[in-house]
């Protein structure tokens, strides 16, 4: 026998889903006559073009610059220029673009290594758009060669750094709760110090403060692209911390077990190398980095300081008594060996915005691990045996300010 309310139930439900929809339709309807017919009646002008040229390679007798047309309007490139002179180019697919749409701009020109371009493009309607380079180098070739080198770089200043600070977990294994209670909140500190200093980098590109080589087109939505994406990076890593520590067995309280964190802060620095990675391939792709042996010990001191902070969690009295040598390996790769795919990516596909969601990608995650990082020293210092001084008690606070001082102090020799 039929249900008699089921059908008002339905009824219900679709008059419900209807009341929904109704007020987007709305709000889309206005949208499509202000964007279209409606723009000369309400007097918003005529909208502008705007042309965003992110890259440019120098190969053997040619220029190459991607474009990508981040106005409102859709364009056509016309001509191209090199310091200020026109010059013939092709244009690949064609000419014309949409929205977002990005083309290669290929400019036959003999040029000189070494030399400052500037490199103009300008559109059907007159406007021109320009990018400096102020010393041309020869893009990197795909090869294997070329990746080995790459990948080396990002062994050096990614991985082989974290496992040397990974072997900082006998000393700290069986501390007092007070000891243990510092290495913890040095741990934080050092992760707070990346989260700010990946977040000033991820502004500086997307506002365009780094100069016309690298800076982000204002089309993208400067510092906005950057807070969104650290945002969806935080809550993405808070659910999966969260979904770590159920299945990982946390505590009562909600805590991660401490394999479960000392996962969560691999993936979040993981993450942040990622984002360095970039940069150096970048500035390999750029010719602008002297990476030699004093730039590559730079920035292993100040890597090694991330292995503690992966090493720390599994120091305390809830950790395991003898942590697998593979397990250790597996934390340091993690996150080590993203520096190697950023070293790639920022050598042969480096792109303003790639560089920057990247790398507000990588703030959302340090600044989570961070967040639940000194939430186990909360309760560390609030449970039994806890030094019960309060939180920050001196330990916590004395940990905080030694992890930001040494990760400044090495940031000083990178």
């Amino acid at each position: 026998m039929a249900d008699p309310g089921a059908g008002r139930r339905q009824r219900g439900r679709a008059r419900a889903a209807a009341a929904g929809l109704v007020p987007f339709a709305f709000v889309v309807a206005m949208a499509a006559y202000v964007a279209g017919p409606g723009s000369e009646a309400i007097g918003l002008g005529v909208p502008l073009p705007d042309v965003s040229i992110e890259r440019i390679d120098f190969v053997d007798g040619e220029i190459r610059a991607v474009v990508r047309n981040t106005g409102p309007v859709p364009v056509s490139v016309a001509v191209a220029d090199v310091n200020d002179r026109i010059q013939p180019a092709a244009v690949e697919p064609d000419g014309r673009l949409e929205r977002f749409e990005s083309a290669l701009v290929r400019i036959p020109f003999p040029w000189n290594e070494a030399e400052p371009y500037t490199v103009g493009i300008t559109t059907d309607d007159g406007t021109r758009f320009e990018r400096r380079v102020d010393a041309a180098a020869p893009s990197l070739e795909p090869d294997a060669g070329t990746a080995g080198l790459l990948a080396t770089l990002g062994v050096y200043v990614g991985v082989i750094p974290v496992m040397v600070g990974l072997l900082w977990l006998p000393f700290m294994r069986g501390m007092r709760s007070r000891r243990l209670v510092f290495f913890l909140s040095l741990t934080a500190g050092l992760l707070l110090f990346l989260g700010a200093d990946a977040a000033e980098e991820a502004l500086s590109l997307a506002s365009g403060v780094t100069g016309e080589e690298n800076g982000l087109d204002a089309g993208f939505g400067g510092a906005m692209l950057v807070v969104v994406s650290a945002s969806l990076s935080f809550l993405a890593l808070h659910w999966a911390g969260g979904m770590l520590a159920r299945r990982a067995g946390g505590s009562g309280n909600g805590r991660a077990s401490p394999m479960a964190a000392a996962l969560m802060i691999s993936a979040g620095i993981g993450l942040h190398n990622l984002g360095e990675g970039l940069a150096i391939g970048a500035a390999v792709g750029l010719g602008e980095a002297a990476l030699g042996a004093f730039l590559v010990l730079g920035f292993a001191l100040h890597n090694t300081t991330e292995g503690i902070a992966i090493a720390a969690p599994l120091a305390g009295s809830g950790g395991p008594r003898r942590t697998p040598v593979l397990a250790l390996a597996a934390l340091g790769l993690l996150a080590g060996a993203p520096a190697i795919l950023g070293a790639w990516m920022g050598g042969f596909l480096y792109s303003p915005l790639s560089a920057a969601v990247f790398l507000s990608i990588g703030v959302g995650a340090i600044f989570q691990v961070a967040w639940v990082v000194l939430r186990w020293v909360r309760d560390m210092e609030r449970g039994p045996g806890g030094p019960g001084a309060g939180f920050p008690g001196a330990a916590a606070a004395a940990g905080l300010a030694a992890g930001m001082s040494i990760m400044y102090a090495t940031s000083i020799i990178v």
